[in-house]
């Protein structure tokens, strides 16, 4: 049984700003951090409620590391943790990319910067190959998987089709086979053992049981639901009411909010896409310099889907 005394806010505030400075490395390197610190370190949580967890996240949208974040703050202090600990997350890499961004916008052209974003870009299309072959290697287990996953690229590759219709229809093939009960369609979570020390549950401050606040209603969580869906979306139909739909902050705006909700599989899912929005239809960014703004979210703490962060202030900077 632990017997430690459990962290006040003002404490786990300053664990999730240390794991916000240190969460490099993209997603498989921030959850073996967070694993390392919350579970073997603090034990806070136990190794089964950290996997299913983790589980679940993998089936939302977004950045599933912050999302982790969000949760296991939400679980240790309510709704304030969970705001804490994403923001501590995001946070060091939103200053750092922004500096950053500011410096290639002024200096980018200059041959010291042009030698480093060269390097830099080698770097990560290496990177990008890597994390191809090891998810790939991971998630297609079988011919049906890589079939699908062949045709989703030769639909986006070859015939332009729009990623949000190839997510959508991949995730209802998918359905479909999986209420068929099409032993294809069968399979675990995407994540084994972290590795480490293995910790039980008992031994932790949350235990084994579950926290009286998270035992909400639905009216609760309809409620909530509804503020923060306000809070994404009115400023969007604000910008697009009093600025219109060409100018280029609701442009920004609304393309990155159909993105928010089709993010799946992680960042390199859908940076293809968004590399090609950006240069071909939107013009914010020009040939090459996705690869520039990726090599400073790569070299940057937080998650690799900030390079939108790049993205975006290029495409205001412009206009």
């Amino acid at each position: 049984m632990q017997t430690r005394p459990y962290p006040t806010l003002a404490e786990a505030t300053r664990i999730w700003a240390r794991i916000g400075l240190l969460s490099f490395g993209g997603p498989a390197g921030q959850i073996a951090l967070m694993h390392r610190i919350l579970v073997e370190e603090q034990k806070w949580l136990g190794e089964r409620r950290f996997l299913h967890a983790l589980n679940y996240c993998m089936l939302l949208p977004g950045p599933e590391a912050m999302q982790l974040a969000v949760y296991i703050g939400w679980l240790m202090h309510r709704t304030i943790g969970g705001i804490i600990a994403g923001l501590l997350f995001v946070l060091p890499g939103l200053v750092a990319i922004m500096g950053l961004s500011w410096i290639y916008a002024i200096w980018g052209n200059t041959g010291v910067l042009e030698g480093l974003f060269f390097g830099l870009k080698a770097a990560v299309l290496a990177i990008v190959v890597q994390a191809v072959i090891r998810i790939g290697s991971r998630a297609l287990k079988n011919r049906t998987m890589i079939g699908i996953a062949a045709a989703s690229f030769l639909a986006i590759f070859a015939f332009g089709v729009p990623f949000p219709v190839i997510i959508l229809t991949a995730a209802l093939v998918g359905f479909v086979g999986a209420r068929a009960g099409l032993v294809a369609f069968q399979g675990g979570g995407g994540h084994g053992k972290m590795g480490g020390t293995q910790v039980a549950d008992a031994d932790t401050l949350l235990g084994e049981g579950t926290p009286d606040h998270t035992r909400v209603s639905a009216g609760w969580a309809a409620r909530i639901s509804a503020v923060f869906l306000g809070l994404w979306l009115v400023p969007v139909a604000a910008l697009f009411l009093i600025l219109g739909p060409e100018n280029v902050f609701s442009q920004i705006a609304g393309f990155f909010s159909v993105m928010a909700v089709v993010t799946f599989g992680g960042a390199y899912a859908v940076l293809a896409y968004v590399a090609q929005q950006a240069v071909e239809t939107y013009g914010w960014l020009a040939p090459g310099e996705m690869l520039d703004g990726l090599g400073m979210a790569e070299t940057t703490p937080g998650p690799l889907i900030m390079v939108t962060q790049f993205v975006g202030f290029m495409g205001a900077l412009r206009e």
